[in-house]
């Protein structure tokens, strides 16, 4: 595994087709991108099936997580690089937490808080209401809502169980451990690698 100062952990999404195909599709031509945009893939989850979030918004997504590297590139050039790829598999930005063909997360850079504690502290704390309006014109790290997301925690721990969020103390394994049953329990891995079965 990668040291934890060039370790960058980013959650995908998909739960409408796109150009590529039907949405774990999707999340396979994302990942065979990311080289292009100078990302090395070094592990990526089993996909999941998961409901929706905010409940009701749309159809069941497909998740999954990757561990990356790529020595020397800031936050702000990896999440540039990300926005590259969604681009490039017809993402459009307009409807925040509206259904998408492809949403990709850049959930960890290393141990880096940013802005800072305070300002990671101000938009993890953020009230559900004001998260469906807000949206932050800057990279914050580790992303503020991971701690609550079992679908990104369930594939993380696959991947990344001992990575340590530098503003909580705990590792992967053990925010994942803490989620309520019932939102592990809806979770699906597929059973094959493109969900058709």
């Amino acid at each position: 595994m990668c040291g934890i100062g060039n370790i960058i952990l980013i959650a995908l999404g998909s739960n409408i087709p796109s150009a590529s195909g039907a949405p774990a599709r999707t999340l396979a031509a994302a990942l065979q991108r990311l080289p292009a945009e100078g990302l090395t893939v070094r592990a990526v989850s089993r996909f999941y099936r998961s409901p929706a979030f905010p409940a009701g918004s749309g159809p069941d997504y497909i998740n999954a997580c990757a561990r990356l590297e790529a020595p020397g590139m800031a936050p702000e050039a990896v999440l540039a690089a990300l926005h590259q790829v969604e681009a490039g598999l017809g993402r459009e930005r307009s409807l925040r937490w509206g259904a998408r063909g492809i949403d990709l997360d850049l959930i960890a850079h290393g141990a880096r808080i940013l802005p800072d504690a305070a300002g990671w502290r101000r938009w993890a704390e953020l009230p559900l209401e004001a998260q469906m309006r807000e949206a932050p014109g800057h990279p914050v790290l580790p992303h503020p809502r991971l701690q609550d997301r079992a679908f990104v925690l369930i594939p993380l721990a696959e991947i990344a169980p001992g990575w340590r969020h530098p503003a909580l103390g705990q590792s992967v394994a053990e925010l994942a451990n803490a989620l309520p049953e019932s939102e592990k329990a809806a979770l699906v891995p597929l059973r094959t690698p493109f969900g058709e079965d």
